[in-house]
């Protein structure tokens, strides 16, 4: 297989790569004038991580790291030349082959967000006025929620990966979100919004479909990327940005 051993792999030109580049270059200072506060006083993420955070999201979306690969049995079907009394005839035959998907976690829509959610749980959460344990609880409840929804309508897009429709986990994190808080206000919505919509997502639209592999036909599956990237990306976002408009 020609992807076993790559990191990275591009379904893009390098010409288009090279130009999402220098529009980053050239709207950095207003992406960060417009989201940094939020990220910063909502979040709660240091302000010399909001370049970096910004940056490895977008291009941290092009790179995978293998971490398995699964074999699975697909029909294949071969013709066979049968000449008889000078005439050539092509008879098919079906039969079964062996599929190699290599399986890959995503920089940008995967490592990035669990270890962003990782350092909100250890230490904004902890921090956080009155009891952690009901905040605990209440990201608990957000993530179940988002599970639960963004598995019912994620679903296999052959040759592509686990593809989800990316409005969903963001509209669904922030009403979960609105939910929780209403039958217990929460101290930290914003970051719980984060950590539950992002894993949410996550787990529900790859984690929870990966036994599906052997049905997507596609050399390449990318847990985070791909069909899931622009959901967990803008989950992380808008799902944010939404919860600190909704509650303040």
């Amino acid at each position: 297989m020609g992807y076993q051993g790559r990191a990275v792999f591009r379904p893009v030109s390098v010409v288009y790569l090279l130009l999402l580049f220098v529009s980053l270059l050239v709207a950095i200072p207003v992406i960060i004038l417009l989201i940094g506060d939020l990220l910063v006083s909502a979040l709660g993420i240091p302000a010399q991580w909001v370049g970096a955070f910004l940056f490895l999201s977008l291009f941290g979306s092009f790179v995978n790291i293998p971490v398995a690969t699964i074999e699975s049995s697909v029909p294949l079907t071969r013709v066979r030349e049968v000449t008889a009394f000078g005439v050539t005839w092509q008879v098919p035959s079906m039969g079964f082959g062996v599929s190699h998907t290599r399986v890959m976690i995503n920089l940008g829509g995967a490592i990035l967000p669990i270890i962003v959610s990782g350092y909100l749980l250890g230490m904004p959460l902890i921090h956080a006025p009155g009891n952690p344990v009901d905040e605990y609880l209440a990201v608990a409840a957000v993530l179940a929620i988002v599970t639960v929804v963004v598995n019912r309508s994620s679903g296999v897009v052959r040759g592509l990966g686990f593809a989800t429709p990316a409005l969903v986990p963001p509209l669904v994190t922030t009403l979960a979100t609105v939910l929780v808080d209403y039958l217990t206000p929460l101290h930290s919505p914003a970051q719980i919004a984060y950590i539950g919509g992002t894993l949410g997502t996550l787990i529900g639209a790859d984690l929870l479909n990966l036994h599906r592999v052997s049905g997507v036909g596609a050399p390449v599956v990318s847990i985070g990327g791909a069909g899931t990237f622009d959901g967990v990306y803008l989950t992380g976002l808008v799902s944010v940005a939404l919860v600190v408009l909704t509650l303040g």
